[in-house]
């Protein structure tokens, strides 16, 4: 894979070695679908686009992608507000940024295909729905609960204890529904497999759908096994 892009290469090719970059170029209007075969400097040209600022913008970003988190990291030995704050930079961001591009994804692949793909009305209701859950279970993350255990951190006092175990444990019972909700995504599409033939923007919104997937696997697991446990199990943070 390219260590970079210089522009010779075809959108096609850029959004397939990186797909994090069709939020790049749906934010300039360039069709990476049907004109995806076109020269990355094509596009730009035809789109007016300045090639140097527009490449090092892109470039930037698929540098900060393969910057990955080292997978051997001990989430269990960051302080609550340490692995608050990386589940806020990380997870959250992540969320804030995809959800949006895969909204208009979905309803893309339905309009288009969706008279000889009955299940993509299915995904498309299951998706929304997620979406809908997944913006107002951070805003409740971040304006309420995040606050309580920082503070409880700084001065775990019981009643401030148990009004945070309280808020937790409706946090807890979405990502359950949240749960589900992937598992029926991926039955109603039979495991993201796609149909012979599939268009890019198809592509690109299964294998978007399975990075979302993966990401709020590692999300949930972040906030229930470790940040969570530490108000509902306080002693087995000293053990």
């Amino acid at each position: 894979m390219n260590t970079s892009f210089n522009g010779s290469e075809t959108v096609g090719q850029i959004v397939t070695a990186f797909p994090g970059s069709s939020n790049l170029f749906q934010e300039h209007g360039i069709d990476f679908c049907c004109g995806g075969g076109r020269s990355l400097t094509s596009a730009l040209r035809q789109k007016n686009i300045e090639e140097a600022a527009f490449i090092e913008k892109l470039n930037r970003f698929y540098a900060e992608a393969n910057q990955k988190t080292d997978p051997n990291t001990d989430w269990a030995k960051l302080s609550s507000s340490q692995l608050i704050d990386h589940i806020v930079t990380t997870h959250h961001a992540y969320l804030e940024r995809e959800l949006p591009v895969l909204s208009q994804f979905v309803t893309k692949i339905l309009r288009v295909h969706g008279p000889e793909r009955r299940e993509l009305a299915k995904l498309h209701m299951l998706f929304h729905q997620m979406k809908m859950e997944l913006e107002q279970h951070l805003i409740a993350e971040e304006a309420t609960v995040f606050p309580l255990i920082k503070e409880l951190e700084h001065n775990p006092v019981p009643s401030l204890a148990e009004k945070t175990a309280n808020t937790i444990r409706e946090l807890e019972a979405d990502h359950s529904g949240v749960g589900n909700l992937l598992k029926e995504m991926r039955a109603v599409t039979s495991d993201y497999e796609l149909p012979a033939g599939a268009c890019r923007t198809y592509t690109l919104a299964f294998h978007k759908l399975q990075e979302l997937e993966s990401d709020l696997f590692q999300h949930i697991h972040l906030e229930n096994n470790i940040l969570f446990q530490r108000v509902s199990n306080p002693a087995n943070e000293s053990e």
